[in-house]
């Protein structure tokens, strides 16, 4: 027995000393638990190092010696970035709003894929610092999802919106950190950029595999657009064609948006996006103007994604203030005579003229708009299954609720990662959410003078007020034109009459989310 607890202490010895550098290195990690939690996360003045690219000197590879020549790039390259060492990497990263020199260190990551993800500055709003930011950040997520739980305003969206963004900003999460490779083989593109080869890839945080599943691929809003499309009835466009005019007056807040985003790039100068093309940025937030959030996700994630959790948010806050912008604007652009014009009721649509529109619409897009087939070409297979009858009565139910149900949290959740707040605490953020508001303003007032000019030159008299349901808030704009007509008159039913604009807006949108995407890709 003697001889057996002399061992076992002679072994236990042993160990101890064989792991007391591990132990060493836990009792430090257990010391330094104070700077991971998030209260420490809020009084850091800097974004994480591989958002700025700005690592410590010790995270750095060697720096070059200028004085020495021509350098060999791989001695000066590590995971978390290079530097400059000759013309052809200086040239390749130099843009018009900034010279990159020999010697200067370039910051970022690696991806999954090896290819080298350069960091840039962080901007936020007067200088602040980045946790007192994600501070900020937080009640102003909170606030989102009170108007949507308690008011009521597009709650769908708004909740998981405001969730996402709530993740985003928990500091040190990581929620929203992409995929990164390490310890791989280096090498130099001929364009003087490096890639990385046989690493290890540490995993991201899930909303940035949701983002990049269904953002960046465009697959959420065509899914959202099935299931748009099996919820919409196009029989009163049918019966009304000549209301489309009117869902295409509508689009005119895209383009007067388009135009001051441009001023304001003037204005401000070209870095006002944040690096992004002036053109891109201002057809991204144009689209704002359509009230329509999936159309104005799939262009802004194609076009301008840096912009997309402002532009999101911009698009849906406003098709939820439907019922609050657009009655002052239709008041005081009508008369009281013509709130009261009564239209005669719609003719009925026949079943083979419903199965054959969807295909129509979809086959001239194609001849006409290729670019615009991904989100028409959903909105008609909708459409077309909720039309076809109860043969196909189970695809039909599925977009129009367990479909459209899971896509709505995925990209709610994927656009709140997008409102951490480096990205939607600035200056571009206010602009764009200016611009939307104008924009939806200006598309509500174009749709009612156009129904005022169609009664210039019309025998059968439309009420301007159904104009104004031209922008994409299906169904919320139409009820809109509804109540207040019937504020003046309770017998005025407008509601099928304001359909057809409705419907057409959201036709509308996507036609020239297509045109806006053909210009500026």
């Amino acid at each position: 027995m003697k001889k057996l607890l002399m061992s076992i202490a002679v072994a236990v010895c042993a160990l101890g000393a064989q792991a007391e550098g591990n132990w060493q290195d836990t009792l430090a990690k257990v010391k330094n638990l104070a700077g991971d939690t998030g209260i420490s996360g809020f009084v850091k003045r800097e974004a994480p190092a591989y958002i700025t690219g700005n690592f410590a000197a010790a995270d750095r590879p060697a720096a070059p010696n200028l004085a020495m020549g021509r350098q060999p790039r791989e001695n000066h390259v590590n995971k978390n970035g290079f530097y400059v060492v000759d013309y052809i990497q200086a040239e390749t990263l130099s843009t018009d709003g900034h010279e990159v020199k020999l010697g200067d260190w370039i910051g970022g990551y690696f991806d999954e894929n090896g290819s080298f993800v350069k960091g840039h500055e962080v901007k936020t709003l007067f200088g602040m610092p980045y946790g007192v930011g994600q501070l900020i950040m937080i009640p102003l997520c909170l606030l989102m999802m009170y108007l949507a739980i308690v008011k009521g305003f597009e709650p769908l969206l708004l909740l998981p919106i405001g969730f996402g963004g709530l993740l985003a900003n928990c500091p040190l999460a990581g929620v929203t950190a992409p995929a990164m490779m390490h310890d791989g083989v280096i090498t130099f593109l001929a364009s003087g950029l490096p890639v990385m080869q046989g690493g290890i890839v540490e995993p991201g945080g899930f909303l940035h595999y949701f983002f990049k599943f269904g953002i960046d691929t465009g697959v959420f809003p065509i899914m959202i657009f099935m299931g748009v499309g099996a919820m919409t009835d196009f029989g009163p466009l049918i019966a009304n064609p000549k209301m489309a005019l009117l869902g295409g007056a509508a689009q005119f807040g895209i383009f007067f948006a388009l135009f001051g985003a441009l001023g304001l790039a003037s204005l401000f100068g070209a870095d006002f996006f944040g690096g992004v093309d002036p053109v891109k940025a201002a057809a991204s937030i144009g689209i704002i103007g359509g009230a329509d959030g999936p159309t104005a996700i799939w262009l802004t994630s194609r076009l301008a994604p840096d912009l997309l959790g402002a532009i999101a948010v911009a698009a849906y806050s406003y098709m939820a203030l439907v019922p609050i912008i657009q009655p002052p604007i239709m008041n005081a652009l009508t008369t009281k005579e013509e709130r009261l014009i009564k239209m005669p009721p719609l003719r009925e649509v026949k079943k083979i003229e419903k199965i054959c529109f969807p295909l129509i619409v979809l086959l001239l897009c194609a001849v006409l708009l290729p670019s615009a087939v991904p989100l028409i070409g959903a909105l008609m297979l909708g459409n077309l299954a909720k039309e076809a009858g109860s043969s196909v009565a189970r695809i039909s139910d599925t977009m129009s609720n367990a479909l459209i149900n899971i896509v709505t949290i995925m990209l709610g959740l994927s656009v709140g990662s997008k409102l951490a707040c480096e990205k939607f605490l600035s200056g571009t953020t206010l602009g764009i959410l200016a611009l939307g508001l104008c924009a939806f303003c200006v598309g509500t007032a174009a749709g009612v003078l156009m129904a005022k000019l169609m009664n210039l030159f019309s025998k059968e008299k439309v009420n301007p007020l159904i104009g104004s349901a031209g922008v994409s808030a299906v169904p919320m704009a139409a009820r809109v034109s509804n109540k207040v007509a019937l504020q003046n008159d309770p017998t005025n039913f407008l509601l099928m009459q304001a359909m057809g604009p409705n419907v057409s807006g959201v036709i509308g949108s996507a036609v020239v989310a297509g045109v806006l995407y053909t210009l500026c890709r």
